[in-house]
């Protein structure tokens, strides 16, 4: 196990692993760390813990020092004249009628670098910005290029459930989303339903799987003979977030009945005859 402290760079942004030193470090402090972009001052997001040596990218860096309030009100100070760079930035990109779209700007701690993050369908040749930039505000100039994913993490906005974008809110890292994940969660494989605003796949259906793969295990599937208060019949239809089945009670003439899951008995291998009602059926998790 390795002692380590959570440091953010952003709001929301995500979150790097630093090694504490001696320092007594709490959530909310503010500490200078170098990193690969330079000296820059960043948020305690998760105080001293330990996590899993295969957990830490080596070599683990150490904080350089506590941040004092100079350092802080520098940071601010930078995060005001970050606005500026943005929109100067933006006027040289149309001046120089460069296909590209330009999302955030962010000066380094000791402002000997800034760095524009952009979007584009495909290479861009900016040597003539990046010289016109670093006339502008003398010194060093980074641009990069992210992807859709990373942009709509910085921009920020509502999603279609009508809450702030999950990546933006309180999502730290990008994970794998396949189409698999939305058919065993029963959505409609629309693009349109299961797309977020950057047009991949909803980050929800990767970070939510894990809750449908227990109630996958613990629920009857579909075609699976269980008891209910009303006897037996066989699930033709299963909602795993609502709790509940629709059953086909046996005999047909029934007709089918919604149920909630918790009422329900699987039955183990194959139909019970409910002509032995006396014998408790053989109940497991599916």
């Amino acid at each position: 196990m390795t002692k380590v402290i959570g440091v953010s760079f952003k709001k929301n942004g995500k979150m790097y692993y630093f090694d504490p030193a001696s320092a007594n470090v709490e959530k909310g402090d503010y500490v200078i760390v170098d990193t690969a972009r330079g000296t820059e001052c960043g948020e305690v997001t998760k105080g001293i813990h330990e996590v899993p040596n295969a957990s830490v990218v080596q070599p683990l860096k150490p904080i350089v020092r506590i941040a004092d309030s100079m350092d802080i009100k520098r940071m601010k100070q930078n995060r005001e004249d970050e606005r500026r760079a943005f929109t100067v930035a933006e006027g040289r990109i149309a001046h120089h009628k460069l296909a590209m779209q330009l999302v955030d700007a962010e000066y380094t701690l000791d402002r000997s670098k800034i760095v524009f993050y952009f979007t584009a369908d495909g290479r861009i040749d900016f040597r003539e910005l990046v010289k016109d930039l670093a006339g502008v505000f003398h010194t060093r100039i980074e641009l990069r290029q992210i992807g859709v994913r990373d942009e709509t993490r910085m921009v920020g906005g509502l999603g279609i459930c009508g809450q702030p974008f999950c990546c933006s809110r309180f999502l730290k890292d990008f994970h794998p989303v396949s189409i698999k994940m939305a058919k065993e969660q029963g959505l409609s494989l629309n693009p349109a339903k299961i797309s977020g605003t950057c047009g991949r796949l909803m980050c929800c259906l990767a970070y939510e799987q894990p809750a449908y793969d227990y109630l996958a295990r613990i629920t009857p599937g579909l075609g699976s003979l269980v008891q209910t208060p009303d006897g037996y019949g066989s699930v033709v239809e299963v909602n795993l977030a609502g709790g509940t089945l629709r059953v086909r009670l046996d005999p047909p003439a029934i007709g089918t009945k919604f149920y909630k899951a918790a009422e329900c008995r699987y039955i183990s291998g194959g139909k019970r005859a409910p002509s032995a009602p006396d014998k408790e059926p053989e109940t497991e998790n599916e």
